[in-house]
């Protein structure tokens, strides 16, 4: 790719970053916002992680690997959410999920 090119491709990504990030943070600074909007705000976190960890558990090209491959991310995603329940923590809960995942990991590699 020639540098001409990847500097139109940085500058589009530049300039859609400051139009999405930076603009609406100096038009809403020093407002309040109405209640029910913060509100609606405050599940953008779960809804992301939500969509992150669905992308995972539900993998169809896994059940040609084994069961294994099939159950690993469920049984990962059982003590993520009890911490969930109990913490309501999303940075707690990324770490006990990569946690629980690796140790499956591990247990999984002695196994097979």
């Amino acid at each position: 790719m020639p540098w001409s090119s990847f500097l139109v491709v940085f500058a589009i990504c530049e300039s859609t970053m400051l139009v999405y990030r930076v603009v609406p943070m100096l038009a809403l600074a020093g407002r309040e916002l109405p209640v029910w909007l913060a509100r609606m705000l405050d599940y953008i976190p779960v809804c992301a992680f939500a969509a992150l960890v669905a992308n995972d558990l539900f993998k169809p090209e896994a059940l040609s690997q084994g069961p294994w491959q099939v159950l690993l991310p469920y049984l990962a995603a059982l003590p993520v959410v009890l911490v969930a329940r109990r913490t309501r923590s999303l940075a707690l809960c990324i770490v006990v999920g990569v946690g629980a995942y690796a140790l499956l990991m591990l247990v999984g590699g002695l196994l097979v």
